[in-house]
């Protein structure tokens, strides 16, 4: 429970701040597409030997390539682009889990198995978390004005297309930091709900990346600890309490929430009438 403890903080954190950029930036459905993408190259790694993040890089960077290649060569939309690339490099890589022989249960990769995280795969998930932590705050500023404005970002002199590159690099490292914690399907849930969750509480960005993996790493807690009481899937459980979250927030937020903006619409039509 220890080792399962410290691998969902570090995924969950992980994976919050990251979402933030992909929620303001509006890469929600390549955060998918990258997530289920880098399945093929995980096993193969496993099947070489090599490290498992070094597989996950090559093939999300195969999957963005093969984006752009498929909406800039034909007349196929971009959203279409990425469920054709990512559901069939997604199927790729469930067939090479149904082929490969293996002493470990490679199903794992797709749904998760946060109570067998060894302490060697502690040490990876740590050393690729504090990876993709520091360089997300060291080049902080130059991503925030590329997330807000590229046209201004490439105006004074940033590479924009670095930036995009070094993004989606890190996406595909973060997929492998949870992958032990909810598996390739449900990666992109932590991908996504915090920053959303944490763009509905606040408009401020600095602000966004504190609550952002603080409610993570609470969710992450909270999750595990359920599941425990309730003999459920881990996994799973951290992701439901990241929804369920959510699902208050946006309800009960007040100045983004459903009910929050309804009251105000009330009292604005309030004080029309009394005028």
């Amino acid at each position: 429970m220890q080792t399962a403890l410290a691998s969902t903080l570090v995924a969950s954190v992980t994976c919050a701040v990251l979402s933030c950029w992909l929620v303001l930036i509006g890469w929600s459905l390549m955060g998918d597409a990258v997530s289920h993408a880098v399945l093929p190259g995980v096993v193969l790694a496993y099947v070489v030997g090599a490290p498992f993040a070094l597989g996950a890089l090559v093939f999300g960077v195969l999957a963005v390539v093969l984006i752009g290649v498929v909406r800039d060569t034909g007349r196929v939309k971009e959203d279409a682009s990425i469920g054709i690339v990512f559901t069939t490099l997604f199927a790729l890589g469930l067939v090479l889990v149904s082929v490969t022989p293996s002493q470990t249960d490679l199903t794992h990769i797709i749904f998760g198995n946060l109570l067998g995280v060894s302490p060697a795969d502690l040490v990876q998930i740590v050393v690729l978390g504090a990876v993709v932590l520091v360089v997300l705050l060291l080049k902080r500023r130059d991503l925030v004005l590329y997330a807000f404005d590229r046209v201004h970002a490439h105006a004074i002199g940033l590479d924009v297309r670095l930036l995009s590159a070094l993004l989606l690099g890190l996406l595909a490292l973060t997929c492998v930091v949870a992958l032990q914690a909810v598996g390739v399907v449900l990666v992109v849930a932590m991908l996504i709900i915090p920053g959303a969750t944490a763009h509905l509480l606040t408009e401020r960005f600095t602000r966004m990346l504190v609550l952002a993996p603080a409610l993570a790493a609470a969710c992450g807690v909270l999750g595990l600890y359920l599941s425990y009481h309730l003999d459920t899937t881990p996994g799973p459980m951290v992701v439901l309490a990241q929804g369920a979250v959510f699902a208050v927030v946006y309800l009960a937020s007040p100045r983004n929430g459903l009910v929050g903006r309804r009251l105000a619409a009330a009292r604005r039509r309030r004080r029309l009438a009394s005028v």
